[in-house]
């Protein structure tokens, strides 16, 4: 599914009017989408960064509602409940800056030799651990396939090495993302 340059800056408007209205204590805006892309169950993640720091980022790794209403849940989730950073306050609006990531369906692989770094995302997972790492957070940080791996590891609460241990189940996935600093 290709998303539209016109479909990219439906979803941000959403993601920014959602943010912006939480954040002031106003009700949350309702949209009409004519779009049946849009309309379409899609895993996405929405990441907020302040001045290019990171400052929340969550999502659903699958298809569970229309990408719309998934992108604007997802908004309030990364500005208000990302357990790694405090509530957005209204005086920070200005310097924030937000990317969508609309995700392909989860793939699981059985040699790391199929990741692309750049082109892939990980999820990892194992027991009730698991953790996911978006395809851009290895460009941003230049991590080798193997960094990528022990990264998400890390992310996942497991063992650097996991990835290499049976147990642990990798999936791959690509994302169309884009944002204001795209």
């Amino acid at each position: 599914m290709q998303v539209t340059q016109k479909e990219k800056a439906t979803l941000l408007e959403i993601v920014k009017k959602t943010v912006s209205s939480k954040v002031n204590n106003k009700k949350i805006p309702k949209f009409t989408i004519e779009s049946e892309t849009l309309k379409e169950k899609r895993g996405a993640f929405v990441t907020i960064k302040k001045h290019d720091h990171l400052r929340g980022c969550i999502g659903y790794i699958k298809a569970v509602k229309p990408l719309w209403e998934t992108v604007q849940e997802m908004a309030i989730a990364a500005a208000f409940h990302d357990p790694r950073f405090p509530a957005l306050k209204a005086d920070e609006l200005a310097d924030l800056s937000f990317e969508v990531s609309v995700l392909s369906p989860l793939k699981r692989i059985k040699d790391v030799s199929e990741i692309e770094v750049g082109k892939h995302g990980l999820y990892i997972t194992r027991g009730y651990n698991s953790g996911l790492l978006l395809p851009q957070v290895a460009v941003e940080h230049n991590l080798d396939r193997e960094s990528f791996l022990r990264e998400t590891c890390h992310k996942a609460g497991l063992p650097l090495q996991a990835w290499q241990e049976k147990e642990t189940e990798i999936y791959i996935f690509s994302a169309d993302y884009f944002g204001d600093t795209t």
